[in-house]
C-alpha cells in the first residue's frame, strides 16, 4: 500500500491562512479571558453525563457554556498536546513528540496564543501548569509565570518514600535527561521521566485530614484569586492562565473529598484486556504508575485498582474546588459578564481500560478529553455539541472571540460557529498521533497517526521517516465497539472500508475542515 511520503509532516508554518471566520470589529470593551488548564482529566463528569462524579463546580461552567463531547488532543502526553494547543499547531510541525523538547526549537518566531492577546493590548498572566515542567515560554506572558511550590505528599512518611524530584523542583529536569533505561523504553512512553525507576517515587495516592492549600492546586488557586483582584484594577482587559495538576499521579486530596465517594460503588472498567488483533505496541500497560511505591509488575489486582480509582476521583472532586473558588471570586468581582472561561484537560487517561493505565497511546480514552466554553451572553448556554473538535482549535476560538485577527501559521478553525449552533455540520475528523518504538516491519521508529470520524477511529502506524512503510492499521467501529475492543482492520469483509478511510486519511486534516 503506497503513502504519500510525509503527507502529515508540518507544511504549514508561518504565513498559510487556514478557513475561518474572520475576526469580529467592536467597540465593546474587550472580553477578558480566563483559561484553565487541568492535567490528565478523562471527560468523566457531571457535565458529561457521569452524575456519580461530584465536580459541581465544572458543571457551572457547563451551564453558563457549552460542552463539547468529542474533543480531542494532538497527542496524549503532557508537553505535546500543550505545545500544540498553545501554538495553534500540530505536533509534526512543533516537532514536540516527547517532554525533552521545547516548540521554539523548531517555531522559534511562532506567536503563541497568550503571546498574540498580550501583541493585542491585553495583560497576560499564567500560573500553575500551563506548559509542561520546566518548558516555560516568558513570551508568552506580561509577567513570568510562576507556580508556588508545596510538597508532593503531606504524610512525612510518603515524602521519605519519594525519591525523585517533583516536576518543575531543582534536579527534576536533570532527572528526566538521563538515559533510557534500555531499548524497550525508548519511544514507547515519552512522558514518563526518563529518569525514573520502578518504585522511585511516594505512594500513588494519599489520604489524609488537611486545608486545601497543602498541595499545589490549592496554592494556585489562591494565588489567582489574589491576581484576579489586582487584574481587576487595571484598565486593560486579562487573559488569565490557571494551570491545575491533579488528577495527575499521584492521587493526593484532602480526605473530605475521598469521603464524596462510596468505595464499594466504584465500578472496574469492563474491558480488561488488550484490543483483539491490535499491534502489541497498540496500547501500553502504564510505566508511568509502576514509578509509585507498591504499584506491582504485570495487571492490577482489582482490590488496588478500586483505591486508585477513588483516588483519581477524589483529586478531580479537590480540582474542582479550586476551580469553584477561582469562579466566585470573579463572580464577586462583577467580572463574569464581561470574561470568557475555557477549560480543557490536556488529555485523557486509561483506568484500567484495556489492562493499561495512564494515557500515551491514540485510544478514545486518551485522546478524547474534556473542553468546556463559556462566553458572556450566548444563546446556547447549557447545551453540548457532539461535533468533532480539536485542541488546535482553541488559538484561533477564542481569539475571533475576542475580536483579535487570526494568524495565519494556525492549523485548526474557530470553534464560534459551534457556540451558535452546536449542531450545525463540522470538521469529518480529527486526528491524534502518537509515537512508538521499532515496529515489526523494518520501518524503524513508528509514529501512530490516527483519525477519528464520526463512526471510526483509523489508526496507521507507518516509520517517522519514511511514511510510505506501513507497519499495521488500526480499525474501530465506535456505533458497535465505543471501547474499541477489537480492530477490524484484517477481516476481509472490511476491506472496501479501510480502502475509504485510508483515502480519507491521506487527505490529512485539511481535508476533513469544515466547508
Amino acid at each position: 500500500m503506497k503513502l504519500i511520503p510525509g503527507f502529515f509532516a508540518a507544511t504549514v508554518l508561518i504565513g498559510v491562512q487556514i478557513p475561518a471566520l474572520s475576526a469580529e470589529n467592536s467597540t465593546k470593551p474587550k472580553p477578558n479571558i480566563l483559561f484553565i488548564a487541568v492535567d490528565d482529566l478523562r471527560p468523566e463528569l457531571g457535565c458529561y453525563g457521569q452524575r456519580y462524579i461530584k465536580s459541581p463546580n465544572i458543571d457551572r461552567i457547563a451551564r453558563a457554556g457549552m460542552v463539547f463531547g468529542r474533543a480531542y488532543c494532538q497527542q496524549a502526553v503532557c508537553s505535546p498536546s500543550r505545545s500544540s494547543l498553545m501554538t495553534g499547531t500540530r505536533p509534526d510541525t512543533t516537532k514536540v513528540w516527547d517532554l525533552k523538547t521545547h516548540f521554539r526549537a523548531a517555531l522559534p518566531d511562532v506567536v503563541t496564543l497568550g503571546q498574540h492577546f498580550k501583541n493585542h493590548g491585553y495583560f497576560v498572566q499564567g500560573m500553575g501548569k500551563i506548559y509542561h515542567g520546566n518548558y516555560d515560554d516568558p513570551p508568552t506572558w506580561s509577567v513570568p509565570w510562576k507556580t508556588p511550590r508545596t510538597p508532593r505528599y503531606a504524610l512525612p512518611e510518603n515524602v521519605k518514600l519519594d525519591r525523585l524530584p517533583a516536576e518543575g523542583e531543582p534536579g527534576g529536569d536533570a532527572a528526566r535527561r538521563r538515559p533510557k533505561r534500555n531499548a524497550a523504553d525508548a519511544g514507547t512512553a515519552p512522558d514518563e521521566p526518563s529518569g525514573s525507576r520502578k518504585n522511585s517515587r511516594g505512594p500513588a495516592f494519599e489520604i489524609t485530614d488537611v486545608p486545601d492549600n497543602t498541595y499545589q492546586d490549592g496554592k494556585v488557586a489562591e494565588l489567582a484569586v489574589e491576581t484576579l483582584r489586582d487584574l481587576n484594577q487595571r484598565k486593560s482587559p486579562f487573559f488569565l492562565a490557571v494551570g491545575f495538576v491533579k488528577p495527575h499521579l499521584p492521587f493526593v486530596a484532602p480526605k473530605k473529598y475521598w469521603d464524596l465517594y462510596n468505595p464499594r460503588k466504584i465500578r472496574l472498567a469492563p474491558n480488561k484486556f488488550r484490543p483483539k488483533d491490535a499491534p502489541d505496541y497498540a496500547i501500553q500497560p502504564g510505566g508511568e504508575l509502576r514509578n509509585y511505591h507498591g504499584i506491582p509488575d504485570g495487571s492490577i489486582p482489582d482490590d488496588l485498582a478500586r483505591q486508585l480509582k477513588h483516588g483519581y476521583y477524589a483529586a478531580i472532586s479537590y480540582m474542582d474546588a479550586q476551580v469553584g473558588k477561582v469562579l466566585d471570586e470573579l463572580d464577586r468581582l462583577h467580572l463574569r459578564t464581561n470574561t470568557i472561561v475555557v477549560l480543557w484537560g490536556d488529555h485523557g487517561w486509561k483506568l484500567g481500560e484495556h489492562d493499561a493505565w495512564c494515557k500515551h497511546s491514540n485510544s478514545e480514552n486518551d485522546a478524547n478529553a474534556p473542553l468546556l466554553i463559556s462566553v458572556p451572553g450566548m444563546k446556547s448556554a447549557g447545551r453540548s455539541s457532539k461535533a468533532l473538535v480539536e485542541f488546535v482549535d482553541i488559538y484561533p476560538t477564542l481569539a475571533e472571540l475576542a475580536g483579535l485577527p487570526l494568524p495565519g501559521h494556525l492549523e485548526g478553525v474557530s470553534l464560534k460557529p459551534l457556540l451558535d449552533s452546536p449542531n450545525r455540520a463540522w470538521k469529518t475528523a480529527a486526528f491524534s498521533q502518537y509515537p512508538r518504538g521499532a515496529g515489526r516491519s523494518g520501518a524503524g521508529q513508528l509514529m501512530g497517526y490516527s483519525m477519528r470520524t464520526d463512526r471510526h477511529r483509523f489508526t496507521v502506524w507507518v516509520g517517522r521517516d519514511d511514511h510510505s512503510k506501513v507497519d499495521a492499521i488500526e480499525l474501530y467501529d465506535h456505533r458497535k465497539d465505543p471501547q474499541e475492543n477489537q480492530n477490524l482492520a484484517k477481516r476481509p469483509e472490511n476491506a472496501a472500508l479501510v480502502e475509504k478511510l485510508m483515502a480519507q486519511w491521506k487527505q490529512g486534516w485539511r481535508g476533513a475542515l469544515p466547508k
